[in-house]
């Protein structure tokens, strides 16, 4: 239903950026080869949340420490995708691998907040020279 302003009311432009976020954080995590149990440990959920995420059951809450870091992990996933080009293979290679700049696996840092965004930014500052 769309209001005086030819836009739908802000409850459903809400919903939906919930739905495409949860989405695209569901869908960045597939393709890395990130476990159901390893992406709760990311967000700071239960298991049992992610499970309902995928089920469609729950959808991200965007006044959630959640929202912030799948936001995280989803920018991410864009840049090691650009790197990559598209390389699905590769990106998770990389996300599974030791990395000497890093001193680190990224699939074992992301479970720390402070190493999640060194991570991200490690990523950017290397998307920069693409």
């Amino acid at each position: 239903m769309l209001n005086l302003t030819g836009r739908p009311p802000a409850d459903t432009r809400s919903e939906a950026a919930q739905r495409t976020l949860t989405s695209a954080l569901l869908q960045a995590a597939a393709l890395l080869g990130v476990a159901q149990a390893q992406l709760a440990a990311v967000l700071g959920v239960s298991p049992a949340t992610v499970s309902r995420m995928a089920s469609g059951a729950y959808l991200l809450q965007p006044d959630r420490k959640e929202w912030q870091l799948a936001v995280l992990f989803v920018r991410l996933f864009r840049s090691l995708d650009s790197i990559t080009g598209g390389r699905d293979d590769l990106s998770r290679a990389w996300f599974q691998s030791h990395n000497h700049g890093l001193h680190g696996k990224p699939e074992e840092l992301v479970n720390d907040v402070e190493s999640f965004v060194r991570v991200v930014h490690y990523l950017d500052a290397s998307r920069a020279l693409v």
